[in-house]
Parts: C-alpha cells; sequence; structure tokens
C-alpha cells in the first residue's frame, strides 16, 4: 500500500469514528426536539426564528474557536435545523393535532 492509500485508509478511519460519534449526538439532540414538541403553543413557536438565528450566531463563533469555516458549518446547521423542524412539525402536529 501506497503512502498516500495508508494514510487515506487512516483518515477514512478517523472519519468514520466521528461519523459514529456524531450519529449518538444527533440522536441526543433528536430526543430532546421530541420532548420539546408538545411544549410549543403553535407551528411558528415550532419554527422559533429568533431561536434559530441565535444558533446560527453562535455556532458560527464556535466554529470560529475552533478554526472552522463559519459559513460551512452555518450552512450545516441550517440544513439541520430545518431537518428538525420538519420533524418537530410532524411531532407537534402529531400529539396536539394542530
Amino acid at each position: 500500500m501506497t503512502d498516500t492509500a495508508s494514510a487515506l485508509t487512516d483518515i477514512r478511519a478517523q472519519i468514520d469514528e466521528l461519523d459514529a460519534a456524531l450519529v449518538g449526538l444527533l440522536a441526543r439532540r433528536e430526543a430532546l426536539v421530541r420532548r420539546a414538541a408538545p411544549l410549543k403553543s403553535d407551528k411558528q413557536s415550532v419554527r422559533a426564528p429568533d431561536r434559530v438565528a441565535q444558533v446560527v450566531a453562535r455556532v458560527r463563533t464556535l466554529a470560529d474557536d475552533a478554526g472552522a469555516d463559519p459559513d460551512l458549518i452555518e450552512r450545516i446547521y441550517r440544513d439541520m435545523i430545518q431537518a428538525f423542524i420538519d420533524m418537530e412539525t410532524d411531532e407537534h402536529h402529531r400529539i396536539t393535532g394542530d
């Protein structure tokens, strides 16, 4: 195996380890979102644009502090947040009929 192939194999193994940790963290986040759904009064409170802005601002700062690209992290978070909003909207509707 060449040095490049060996390095790539090692990097991929490290990415796989991170993916396992990230999925566990996302599962925890999902559980919290599901717990929050019935506490929201309506669909607008599920969307919570002010909270989204707060989270995005916070993760941009965290990204910058960690040496990551804040624009990339914001894009990832906005997509993730939208997926959770969609799930929470469905959960809120299932629970409240609203």
